[in-house]
């Protein structure tokens, strides 16, 4: 099975320097999803160093490469950078099935949960 390009941008956020949202912050995720849309365990295990992490920003410091990682039942974007700080968990991101237009909430580095909305979904050949 194929894995899955997404992009997720941060979506309305009240409360947070975003409360309208912004196109310009959020994540590329290269994922190994099953045929219904979750992320598949045993697919990961296949293609660890496949299952890449971009956060982007117009601030080049907010920028990051990285993968996206499984522990016990949980996911997290992983950074190799010192100054990223720890693991960003992904709020039950094993359970959400992930389709264009979903919504995904990551505890972010700083310490702050923002909502993000999945606006692309492409599959990716072998």
């Amino acid at each position: 099975m194929p894995l899955t390009r997404l992009v997720l941008r941060v979506a309305r956020n009240p409360g947070t320097e975003f409360p309208e949202g912004n196109d310009h912050h959020g994540y590329v995720i290269t994922a190994p999803l099953d045929k219904d849309g979750y992320l598949d365990v045993e697919l990961w295990r296949h293609n660890k160093r496949k299952c890449t992490v971009v956060r982007f920003s117009p601030d080049d410091e907010e920028r990051a490469d990285g993968l996206l990682t499984h522990r016990a039942s949980k996911w997290y974007f992983h950074y190799d950078e010192d100054d990223e700080g720890p693991d960003e968990p992904v709020y039950r991101l094993g359970q959400h099935e992930m389709r264009l237009g979903d919504y995904l909430t990551v505890h972010e580095a700083d310490g702050e949960d923002l909502v993000h909305k999945i606006t692309e979904s492409q599959m990716l050949n072998g």
